[in-house]
C-alpha cells in the first residue's frame, strides 16, 4: 500500500494534529496530492495531511473489469466474501495499520486526528469517524456517498464485499450510523460541500438523507450546496481551504 504525507516545514520537534484524506472511486494516493491544493492552508494551520490509496494493488490482488468495484474502489470496509476477503481490508488498514505507522514515524499527536474525503472517500470518512470516536475528533466531506445501502454504487460494493444481507451493510452506512448515535448533540460540527451540478447527486449521493438523520439526533451539520459545481477536483480545490481550517479549528 502507498500513501503520501505532508508535514509543515516547521514541524521538527513538535507533535502536530493530523488529518487523513480518503479519495474516491478510481483514485490513488496521488489525486489529492497533485490536485487538491491543500498544502498551503495545511502549513498555515500546522496540520499534517495523510493521503492513502483507495485499495490494495498488485497482480496477486483480485480485480474486476469495472471502474466502480475492486481495485481503486475498496470502499473502506473489511471484505468478508471470497475472493475479496484476503486483500480488501481497507477499514482495518486505515484505522489500525496506517494509523499506527503514522503515529509512530511522523511528528503527529495521535490524540488529535481528523478525517475527510471525497465521494467514496466521503463515505469512508463519515463512517470511520462515526465508528471510531476514540481516534477521530473531526470530520468533513466533499460529495459523499452518505447512504450506500440506498444507491447502486453501494449495493454493488457492499453486496460483493460483505454479502447480500443488508443488515451487514448498515454498519458501513453513514446515514444509518447517524440515526443510531447516542452522543450526536455533543459532537463537533460536520462540514459537507456538495455541487448541485454533480451528475451523481440524485442517484448515488443523496445528501438529504444524511441531513435528515443528523437533524433527528441533534448532530450539528453544515451542508453547503453549490450551484454550478460538479463532482471533480476543481470543485474540491475551490472549497478545500474551508475544510482544512474546519479541521484546524477543532483539532
Amino acid at each position: 500500500m502507498r500513501f503520501t504525507v505532508f508535514t509543515p516545514q516547521d514541524a521538527a520537534g513538535k507533535k502536530l494534529p493530523v488529518v487523513t484524506y480518503l479519495a474516491g472511486l478510481t483514485c490513488t494516493e496521488d489525486n489529492f496530492t497533485t490536485k487538491a491544493g491543500a498544502y498551503k492552508t495545511a502549513a498555515e494551520c500546522g496540520l499534517v495531511l495523510i493521503a492513502p490509496d483507495t485499495s490494495p494493488r498488485g497482480d496477486h490482488v483480485p480485480d474486476e473489469d469495472a471502474w466502480d468495484f475492486a481495485k481503486g474502489a475498496g470502499f473502506y470496509v473489511d471484505a468478508t466474501q471470497s475472493p475479496w476477503d484476503k486483500n480488501y481490508k481497507m477499514y482495518s488498514y486505515i484505522t489500525r495499520e496506517l494509523n499506527q505507522l503514522i503515529v509512530e514515524n511522523f511528528p503527529v499527536d495521535g490524540s488529535r486526528q481528523g478525517i475527510f474525503g471525497h465521494s467514496m472517500g466521503g463515505h469512508g470518512a463519515l463512517t470511520l469517524y462515526l465508528k471510531n470516536q476514540d481516534i477521530y475528533k473531526s470530520v468533513s466531506a466533499f460529495s459523499p456517498i452518505v447512504a450506500p445501502s440506498q444507491c447502486p454504487w453501494g449495493h454493488k460494493a457492499l453486496g460483493n464485499y460483505l454479502g447480500d444481507n443488508p443488515e451487514f451493510w448498515a454498519a458501513h452506512d453513514a446515514t444509518e450510523l447517524m440515526k443510531k448515535s447516542d452522543n450526536a448533540a455533543s459532537r463537533p460540527l460536520i462540514l459537507i460541500d456538495q455541487g448541485l451540478d454533480d451528475p451523481f447527486l440524485e442517484e448515488q449521493l443523496k445528501p438529504h438523507l444524511f441531513e435528515e438523520a443528523c437533524a433527528s439526533v441533534g448532530q450539528k451539520l453544515n451542508l453547503r450546496r453549490h450551484a454550478g459545481y460538479d463532482h471533480g477536483y476543481f470543485f474540491i480545490q475551490t472549497f478545500m481551504e474551508g475544510h482544512i481550517r474546519h479541521h484546524g479549528e477543532i483539532l
